[in-house]
């Protein structure tokens, strides 16, 4: 299936694909790269649709690997025009919003930084800091990612300290609010004790904050304040008193003052080296620096212009209009400034304006900017260079013809059979991708309490893994550089165990007929021993080899996440026990006490008539339920 969905590429079928190109047009728009699938691998914008189209296609035109491999994918080319560029940069903006294709992403997914999230796509939204965008949330809004941890937290401490917020995911109890609702750190949202419009009303207090409108927000509150006075309501006065105070002292204790005005404005600058590019963007509200946001990105995606230009076209689509400053400072001269300015004035609703500081306060500014994304440059540098040394000495330990990109590391956790699980953990060019990790629940029937099989919970793992790619090597036509172009196929298996372990994974392997595709190696815990197949004796390393090293770090980590989704089963299990027990009351039922009340502890606790209410309990059951917590 794979190798047919390969043919119908269209630089695998040249005249289909001077077909197509003749077919769009030279207006402005947006263009769509589409897989054999139908899925969505790109979304781009140009002035000339048919000239910037063909050039993906010309083999004269430089592509990094990133664009060469999506261009090797495209299967079908739509395009949707517009009257002016401007337009087209808009529509680009919601679209890949929308979409999220795959090659859209300039930025990278860094672990480092983290966001603040306020959850708005639920009724009673939470604030938290994350590393890790969800895309599926439209509603949600991510600010960030913040490069100073401890300020962000700083912040969050006054915040919570001040604004009476929800502070748990689920509540507590049941009929009760916890100690937060009687501390005043939460309005009592679990008992609804506080309406959704007058909670919404303080969110949007709070997210002002993190939109750099700290100043505007001490002036609303002083206003609120000073009518309180007048009203004579005197603690809710008081109450104001101390949020401003709070938010005066969050001011002093943050913020760096910039001379010169009051006007808002970001300044962006970048410091590249040939394979990376580091980005940073000072945000400067009423002559201070509120907030310091760092990126990543490819320094072959581009010119250095074009890298900026990106940058703040992804960024100020997920931000909203109040966010975006009357004037942005940049680095170099943008390729498309005119669109960008003509866009981001009408997102903002009134004009926005792009300039290139050369002399006095905003070229220093930009020095500054700049300086931080150098510092920030030489730390990745410093990290890749450490992580490319672990692979060279890897790649010689294991004799292998090229750096592995991807690694994948397999271990197996249960306690005497029971709830046996499998982790895969994936690191690319050295560092973990958790957005690759996955976990598997063992189906072997011979495992099972009181009999556990390594050797056989790893070869189903194993198999599971890589059936798919069975079937590509079972047929007659296999691409030859299938293996090499699928970007999820990895280059190194490290399996947590000794000799048993690997031989357990070679025979399946064998039987699949993908040993010669699939490089496989073992890491025994005792000694820190690695072990080829066929061979009988452990390779001659050492443990502190910055090879070694690195798989340990893989092994570790394999280790840390199966052990982590076990501990989940087991609860879950022992959750389940209790009501398994109880005549008459199957899977479901189950699902729906818990889901009603939370915890067996709270089943416990609940009388015969809140039992009745949960929905599809019945009296007779739910009478059943109550005499097995209370049997006398």
């Amino acid at each position: 299936m794979t190798t047919f969905l390969a043919s119908q590429t269209l630089l695998k079928q040249p005249a289909k694909l001077e077909a197509r190109l003749k077919e769009i047009p030279t207006s402005p728009g947006v263009y769509f790269m589409r897989s054999a699938s139908g899925d969505i691998l790109y979304i781009g914008k140009s002035k000339r649709l048919r000239s910037r189209v063909r050039s993906y296609f010309r083999n004269s035109q430089k592509l990094s690997d990133r664009i060469a491999m999506m261009v090797h994918q495209v299967a079908e080319i739509e395009f949707i025009v517009t009257d002016t560029e401007a337009e087209a940069l808009a529509l680009e903006a919601n679209l890949i919003k929308k979409n999220q294709p795959h090659y859209n992403v300039l930025l990278k997914d860094d672990k480092k930084y983290p966001y603040l999230c306020i959850t708005w796509s639920e009724k009673y939204p939470r604030i938290f800091i994350t590393r890790k965008r969800r895309v599926g949330k439209a509603k949600d809004r991510y600010y960030g990612p913040y490069v100073d941890t401890r300020l962000l937290r700083y912040t969050m401490y006054i915040i919570q300290r001040n604004f009476p917020l929800r502070q748990r995911r689920k509540p507590l109890f049941k009929n009760r609010p916890c100690l937060n609702y009687d501390m005043g750190r939460c309005p009592g949202v679990c008992q609804g004790l506080v309406s959704p419009e007058e909670y919404h009303q303080v969110m949007q207090k709070v997210a002002m904050i993190f939109q750099g409108r700290t100043d505007e927000l001490v002036n609303s509150l002083q206003v609120q304040m000073e009518k309180a006075a007048e009203e004579l309501e005197f603690e809710k006065a008081a109450q104001l008193r101390d949020r401003i105070e709070a938010l005066k002292r969050l001011n002093a204790d943050q913020k760096v003052s910039l001379p010169d005005d009051t006007v808002s404005r970001d300044a962006i600058a970048l410091a590249a080296d040939d394979k990376h590019c580091c980005i940073q963007l000072f945000q400067i509200r009423a002559g201070k620096l509120v907030g310091r946001l760092g990126f990543f990105a490819d320094a072959g995606s581009g010119t250095l212009g074009e890298i900026l230009q990106q940058v703040l076209e992804q960024h100020y689509t997920r931000v909203e209009s109040v966010e975006i400053p009357t004037e942005i400072v940049i680095q170099h001269d943008l390729p498309q400034a005119e669109i960008l300015t003509e866009w981001l004035s009408q997102q903002k609703g009134r004009k926005v304006s792009l300039l290139v500081p050369q002399r006095q306060t905003k070229a220093e500014l930009i020095e500054m900017v700049e300086k931080n994304a150098q510092y920030e440059l030489e730390r990745t540098q410093r990290i890749s260079d450490r992580n490319n040394q672990a692979l060279l000495d890897l790649a010689s330990i294991l004799d292998l013809p090229e750096l592995p990109k991807r690694i994948e590391g397999y271990d197996i956790s249960h306690i005497q059979g029971s709830n046996a699980v499998a982790s895969q953990v994936v690191f690319i060019d050295g560092v973990s991708a958790k957005q690759h990790y996955r976990h598997y629940k063992i189906k072997d029937p011979t495992v099972t309490i009181g009999h556990s099989d390594d050797f056989a919970s790893m070869a189903e793992v194993i198999q599971r893994r890589f059936r798919k790619y069975q079937r590509n090597s079972e047929t007659n036509n296999v691409d030859q550089n299938y293996f090499e172009r699928d970007q999820n196929f990895p280059d190194l298996v490290m399996i947590d165990g000794g000799k048993g372990q690997l031989s357990a994974v070679v025979k399946v392997l064998e039987e699949m007929n993908l040993l010669h595709v699939v490089k496989v190696v073992s890491l025994a815990k005792k000694r820190e021993e690695i072990f080829l197949p066929g061979e009988s004796k452990p390779l001659d390393t050492e443990a502190e080899q910055p090879g070694v090293q690195l798989l340990r770090r893989v092994r570790d980590e394999s280790h840390r996440f199966a052990v982590s989704f076990h501990r989940q089963q087991r609860l879950k299990s022992s959750r389940r026990s209790r009501l398994e027990e109880i005549p008459g009351l199957g899977f479901q039922r189950q699902k729906q006490l818990l889901a009603h009340f939370h915890s067996i502890d709270y089943i416990r606790e609940a009388s015969l008539k809140q039992i009745k209410e949960v929905s599809g309990i019945g009296e007779n059951l739910a009478l059943e339920i109550y005499q097995y917590f209370h049997p006398s």
